[in-house]
């Protein structure tokens, strides 16, 4: 792909297309192509009623160009031309948008290839949108996000990034931080006309008000990691305490297979659910107690590391028993870590539970009636409550993200340690342009070319 160290205003000689609707059969097919010659590929392949026209619909017969009659129609279209510089890409862009018969893609696909189109790559539409400047990374990343959400909750918070939600976050911090270098820079080019420059107190004030919005966002990160790429729910307990009802009830249908014999569930039993619009990965597992045969085994060691991994534990107790010392020990282990004690079997329960389950958040529910299901699902969304930022409309959702923050709020710290000790103002100049230089890298200023293939790989052709 091409080179991103000019970004602002670049152009590209070559036409890209691609079928930028899913692979499969459908009402509508859409073939895009992007690039100077858009236009004159598109047109010989279509029958147009009137020409085309910037930002309008056209109606279109297209025409079976490679058969023995090179008028023949093959299908109606609605043909749409977004001229440069008004477009995803900044491009010249023809969508050509056909019945959803992939015979008819492949041949449009095809046909724009032989008129001198280029097979577009994974993200390369999306790409020339970065590499023109029309988006920053954040929002091509957020381009990404809103097409593999699978919540409405998701897709919310990747229309606010596309939006420009974290670019607007950054910008002033990124300003501050311009001009504090610009002043340090003036009193060490000055110092000899009696120019005053800052003392290390104001400085040092100054870096903090800086750091601070950065250290906020930075704790983001962890709600948006579960955000948009959910949280694992692992529901674990002795054997025939209800472990397998309540993941069906959980899921609302017969999942987990449920019997009165102890040890049932040998494998784990994952399903992808939603909760209040937060995807996460809940987890059946095997009964906790002293193994009776090899596969049963395997199948608690299983249930132990994944108890282990999970974001949130339920630590499923049998309401109409009376406490057991596995139990005691399990909670142990989960000491410090986000997890709910569900005292199941409630509806065949005669007395109150015992005091020492007080000690952590506990519910108590029936897997045959539902009582106590709603508590449950209010209970694991306060354990997921507690990692929901302030600004929720600014929020860090991936590692690269995270870590150039962490990069530049690590610059800014050096430079607070250095102003503090009096360092001279040069060496303080140093850190301070790590991290503008890290600020840069978050929004795809002076990002490498290797990463960005990397980022636009993992789109899917078309966008």
């Amino acid at each position: 792909m091409s080179d991103s160290n000019s970004k602002s205003g670049l152009t590209f000689e070559d036409t890209i297309v691609a079928i930028s609707t899913p692979p499969g059969r459908g009402g509508i097919g859409i073939v895009r192509l992007s690039g100077p010659t858009a236009r004159a590929i598109a047109e010989p392949l279509l029958k147009l009623r009137h020409p085309l026209a910037p930002a309008q619909a056209r109606f279109a017969e297209i025409l079976d160009s490679t058969g023995e009659n090179p008028t023949q129609v093959l299908d109606e279209a609605v043909v749409t031309y977004y001229q440069s510089p008004h477009s995803y890409t900044s491009e010249d862009i023809v969508e050509i948008a056909a019945h959803g018969s992939p015979v008819l893609l492949d041949h449009l696909l095809r046909q724009c290839v032989a008129n001198g189109a280029r097979l577009a790559e994974p993200g390369e539409f999306t790409q020339r949108a970065f590499l023109s400047g029309r988006l920053d990374l954040t929002q091509a990343e957020a381009v990404r996000d809103l097409i593999e959400s699978t919540t409405l909750h998701q897709a919310r918070i990747a229309a606010q990034q596309l939006g420009g939600s974290l670019s607007r976050h950054i910008a002033p911090i990124k300003q501050q931080l311009i001009t504090l270098i610009a002043a340090l820079e003036a009193g060490i080019d000055f110092a000899e006309d009696d120019i005053d420059f800052l003392p290390n107190s104001q400085i040092g004030a100054q870096i903090e008000a800086i750091q601070a919005p950065l250290i906020a966002l930075e704790k983001s990160f962890s709600y948006g990691h579960i955000v948009r790429d959910g949280f694992t729910m692992a529901i674990v307990g002795r054997p025939n305490v209800g472990k397998s009802s309540l993941f069906n009830r959980l899921i609302q249908r017969d999942r987990a297979i449920v019997t009165a014999t102890p040890g049932t569930t040998r494998d784990l039993v994952t399903e992808r659910l939603s909760l209040e619009g937060i995807p996460f990965e809940l987890i059946d597992t095997a009964g906790l107690r002293q193994a009776t045969d090899e596969a049963e085994s395997i199948g608690i060691t299983k249930s132990r590391e994944v108890m282990s991994e999970a974001d949130v534990v339920l630590l499923v107790l049998d309401a109409t028993a009376p406490p057991h010392e596995d139990d005691r020990a399990t909670v142990a282990a989960l000491s410090g870590r986000p997890f709910v004690i569900v005292l199941n079997k409630q509806d065949l329960a005669h007395s109150a539970p015992g005091a020492w389950e007080q000690t952590v958040q506990t519910v108590e529910t029936s897997a045959l009636t539902g009582s106590g299901i709603l508590e449950l699902r209010r209970a694991i969304l306060s354990l997921i409550a507690k990692k929901i930022p302030a600004i929720e409309s600014a929020v860090l959702t991936n590692h690269r993200q995270q870590q150039s923050v962490s990069d530049a709020t690590g610059a800014l710290h050096r430079a607070h340690q250095a102003a503090s000790a009096n360092i001279p103002h040069e060496m303080i100049l140093l850190d301070l342009y790590e991290g503008l230089r890290a600020l840069d890298a978050f929004s795809g200023s002076t990002t490498s070319d290797d990463l960005l293939n990397l980022i636009f790989s993992k789109f899917c052709i078309g966008k």
